[in-house]
């Protein structure tokens, strides 16, 4: 008898030492498995944390600059400089969705000069222009500058779109490329 009651409270003992005041870890939040691709051989790949102007979410995942032209699918079109191309994700985290325009982002470069996304490229490259972003959507798609031949890009400035705090869009943020 004695030993049970010895085995007993060694196993009480045992347990509760386990536990030993650790603080129980909540569990994980259940996260979807999205396929890993490989980068564009012009492209590097950018891990950085995700920027959010507005009601947006960007997520900027490749750049490729000193393309001199682009082919696409009816053209091949010269760079007056170079191209860069910045790969980006947005989601849209507000309550509603927002009317997104590819157009509004802006480069800067390493000389301070803003470069406006190149229509033309964009076009060839058939990627969007306006779009409704609604709540929760992800939209992957490239961005199109053609910046001076010595151009360093260095900075994305990233409009998400009209919200109820700011109806003109006029505020947006500045996400470093590296």
């Amino acid at each position: 008898m004695r030993t049970g009651i010895a085995v007993t409270v060694l196993s009480v003992l045992l347990l509760t030492g386990c536990s030993g005041g650790e603080p129980q870890q909540t569990p994980a939040k259940p996260v979807y498995d999205l396929p890993a691709r490989e980068v564009r051989p012009d492209e590097t790949a950018l891990h950085l944390p995700p920027s959010t102007n507005g009601e947006t979410e960007f997520s900027l995942i490749g750049l490729a600059a000193g393309l001199p032209s682009l082919t696409g699918s009816h053209a091949e079109f010269d760079a007056k400089g170079q191209f860069v191309r910045i790969r980006l994700v947005v989601t849209g985290k507000g309550l509603s969705g927002i009317l997104f325009d590819t157009r509004r982002q802006q480069l800067l470069t390493d000389s301070g000069a803003v470069i406006e996304v190149d229509n033309q490229a964009m076009t060839i490259k058939r990627q969007p222009d306006k779009f409704e972003l609604g709540r929760g959507v992800r939209v992957e798609f490239d961005l199109y500058f053609d910046a001076p031949k010595e151009a360093k890009p260095v900075v994305l400035r990233a409009f998400g779109g009209p919200t109820l705090t700011d109806m003109k869009n006029l505020a947006g943020t500045d996400i470093k490329l590296g």
